[in-house]
């Protein structure tokens, strides 16, 4: 807090900036070097030396010296970082016709009581014959059982704790957790999914992981796995540009793959999905001549050889993955066109389905604050691995001129039937790959808004 001089008006903290911050009415509170008036930031407002500050041209959020703009890029930590040898831009983002991209996406509020009654009769003909409602499947694993007693552990913990132990119990119950593989995280935030599954598994031999996050994270839990025989690796970068069959741990040691997240928000989980399935070796009578290409590495430049031999393709042997956020899901990068082309849908029907996936959440807020009136939901968006989860955040409210149209009640029940149709396609998706999937609600309502686990064993 400034200092206030005795004639009332504020002054900034000894060895504080000097610069007043007009829009919050207070000065500058970063610390400023001996016999300095302004920190770096405000160094410009310092009109006795003369140097003139500018926006760095990598990140205008910041600002440099202008005399000293060439050694600030050399070290800036906006500076683009070298590719990893995993990283193929966009290999997992799919494609859209020019046809989806003349499409104009209309929100809920922009569409008319008779275009929203039209919306929703084609959705119920859409899921005709489809099961829309999952089975339960609550499971516990023992490896969760101290951790879930333990008195230390708050509502917000436990509640993920309780998430977790459902996912280990499914991945048990469907032959997931074993010996002689990797467990491959997506958004893997801080870890901690692959944190109980290596504690479920401390006793089996040759079990390794990688955490697929594309953020820093801080609080991650693998350094409590250093000095184990496990390994942690960690790989910040998009699953959109994510080749697994790039990764140099996968390639040596030749393992299978479990996929795994919690909660694998929209997109993500197609995004997922292509990356495990998604570019399979082609036929050699089709393969075109391999070509020399120079890709980055995080220690330098490394000429490898595409459409070789020598790289095998990752053996995927299930997943078990918590869905997120069906309003975030996007055409592009989603997996069950054919699915949706089937039933006469495209990708304007996906976009209107899309937003109203989001009213499912608006009743699961009504009976959250019923179990616990002191807790709001918007307390308890974050995911404790660093995702989002449980959201009502984004979702598209219905506006007073169509809520004649549809009740609350109605409305939840739509946003679940948009929700399951997107999520069909994705296990038409699996099918397609060879695979028997699943969907299974793993939690109770009260403990998440988003309780659905996709998983898939191979058939």
């Amino acid at each position: 807090m400034a200092a206030v001089k005795s004639d009332g008006v504020l002054a900034p903290l000894p060895g504080r900036c000097a610069f007043y911050v007009s829009k919050k009415k207070r000065y500058c509170k970063m610390v400023v070097g001996n016999g300095k008036k302004f920190c770096g930031e405000h160094a410009y407002a310092d009109t006795e030396n003369g140097r003139k500050r500018i926006p760095c041209p990598l990140d205008p959020k910041h600002t440099v010296f202008e005399d000293s703009l060439a050694n600030h890029l050399k070290k800036c930590n906006s500076k683009e970082k070298p590719k990893p040898v995993y990283y193929v831009k966009d290999i997992n983002a799919g494609s859209v016709s020019e046809e989806d991209n003349t499409i104009d996406e209309v929100t809920i509020a922009e569409r008319s009581k008779e275009e929203l009654y039209s919306l929703i009769q084609k959705l119920k003909i859409a899921v005709k014959g489809l099961n829309t409602e999952p089975d339960t499947s609550l499971l516990s694993h023992p490896a969760l059982n101290e951790a879930l007693n333990d008195p230390k552990n708050g509502n917000f913990a436990f509640k993920h704790l309780k998430q977790q132990d459902s996912i280990l119990g499914n991945m048990e119950a469907l032959g997931l957790l074993g010996p002689e593989r990797c467990y491959v995280e997506f958004g893997a935030g801080k870890g901690k999914l692959s944190h109980w599954i290596h504690f479920a598994l401390q006793d089996t031999k040759n079990v390794h992981f990688l955490l697929v996050e594309r953020s820093s994270t801080r609080f991650k839990v693998d350094g409590k796995h250093k000095n184990t025989d496990s390994t942690f690796d960690r790989l910040q970068v998009d699953i959109q540009h994510l080749d697994l069959n790039r990764v140099p741990f996968l390639q040596e040691n030749q393992l299978p793959v479990t996929a795994v997240g919690k909660h694998l928000c929209g997109a993500a989980t197609d995004l997922a999905l292509r990356c495990l399935f998604g570019h399979s070796a082609p036929n050699k009578d089709s393969e075109p001549p391999a070509k020399r290409v120079k890709l980055q590495e995080e220690v330098g430049a490394e000429e490898v050889m595409l459409g070789s031999d020598s790289r095998k393709k990752v053996v995927v042997s299930g997943l078990a993955v918590a869905l997120c956020c069906h309003h975030r899901c996007d055409w592009k990068h989603y997996v069950g066109k054919d699915f949706f082309q089937e039933r006469g849908l495209g990708a304007a029907d996906f976009s209107a389905f899309q937003r109203m996936s989001s009213w499912a959440t608006c009743g699961m807020s009504r009976v959250k604050s019923s179990l616990n009136p002191e807790k709001s939901l918007q307390e308890n968006t974050k995911d404790e691995d660093g995702g989002e989860s449980d959201h009502e955040g984004g979702s598209e409210k219905i506006p007073d001129h169509l809520s004649s149209v549809i009740s609350a009640e109605e409305r939840e029940h739509v946003g679940r039937l948009c929700k399951r149709l997107i999520d069909h396609g994705r296990l038409h998706y699996l099918q397609q790959q060879g695979f028997n999937p699943s969907l299974r609600y793993y939690a109770s309502r009260d403990v998440s808004l988003e309780n659905v686990l996709l998983t898939a064993v191979p058939r």
